[in-house]
């Protein structure tokens, strides 16, 4: 559905995106991520066709978006980082609007029903939307997106300012969205994109470090090998027995307590099991482990990883 194609935009000397490419099948929620600064606004940009490229390819559905925009941008749906509101409007004279700029054909009044109803802000529907919340003003810019039922939507940053309570419904909204279209979020939140989206690609300095299935981010980080591990005895003495073994690289207590056991973080040096040797010891020292799992780890840590350069692209 989205296909990059060795993108490149420069000024001058500087490189915002340096030789990208990357595909997007259709259904698929794909997180863009990246520091500020990255080069992910430049090519959510010229994706939708607000910035031309130096040299390279975007193209929505086959289309190029540079040697024909306006088919092309017939098949997406943008949400800025700064929702292009008219706040001086209605939310229901906004829509209707964006649904003659957009020169829909659908049935004007079932579709723009079924939009609001969609983004929950039917409630709202003749209220100005400069006296709306954040929230009800992000709902109405996911919204203007949806008129014309676009088969690609992008969110650039979505939920910036928001509080908790909101970014969770935009968050909902976004996957919901996802079943019946094509989304790619950008953001540098790496919660959201765990809690978002199929697939992660991350950018940093105007290049592609990492694309992986969110699920399977962690498992790239070949290195990574710790253990929560809950076991009864004596908390210093356990402490002092796991860090002896040999392939332990690191041990300390988490602080949870379940009576009489507590639970330990433990990480192995690279390329060593150390779940038998662990429970060997436990058991010399007659110290039931009641619990132990593999612990993966968080987008945000797999991220500065790959920033330290411990990835390199598959």
């Amino acid at each position: 559905m989205i296909e990059i194609n060795n993108l490149v935009k420069n000024y001058g000397a500087k490189f915002a995106v340096d030789d990208i490419s990357f595909k997007v099948e259709k259904g698929e929620i794909v997180g863009f991520l990246g520091p500020n600064g990255a080069g992910k606004s430049t090519t959510m940009n010229i994706l939708t066709g607000y910035l031309s490229s130096t040299s390279g390819e975007a193209k929505v559905g086959g289309i190029d978006i540079l040697e024909n925009p306006y088919e092309a941008k017939k098949l997406i749906g943008f949400l800025p980082e700064q929702p292009p509101l008219y706040v001086d409007m209605t939310v229901d004279e906004y829509l209707n609007f964006v649904y003659e700029v957009k020169n829909c054909k659908l049935n004007r009044r079932k579709h723009l029903e079924e939009v609001r109803q969609v983004t929950k802000i039917d409630d709202v529907k003749n209220r100005l939307i400069k006296n709306l919340s954040k929230g009800y003003r992000q709902r109405v810019g996911i919204a203007q997106a949806l008129v014309g039922n676009p088969p690609v939507i992008i969110f650039d940053e979505p939920t910036v300012g928001l509080d908790p309570k909101q970014i969770i419904e935009i968050r909902n909204l976004i996957r919901n969205l996802g079943k019946t279209h094509t989304v790619i979020l950008s953001t540098h939140i790496l919660s959201e994109v765990q809690a978002i989206c199929d697939r992660v690609v991350i950018i940093n300095e105007g290049k592609i470090i990492a694309d992986e299935k969110t699920e399977n981010i962690t498992r790239a980080v070949e290195d990574n090998r710790r253990y929560s591990v809950k076991i009864c005895g004596p908390q210093r003495e356990v402490l002092s027995a796991l860090k002896s073994i040999n392939g332990v690289l690191s041990a300390e207590v988490t602080g949870e307590r379940e009576l009489d056991s507590y639970t330990y973080r433990v990480e192995a040096e690279r390329g060593v099991d150390i779940r038998k040797p662990i429970f060997f010891a436990m058991s010399e020292k007659d110290w039931p482990i009641i619990g132990m799992e593999a612990v993966n780890m968080n987008l945000e840590e797999v991220f500065i990883r790959i920033m330290d350069g411990s990835l390199s692209k598959q």
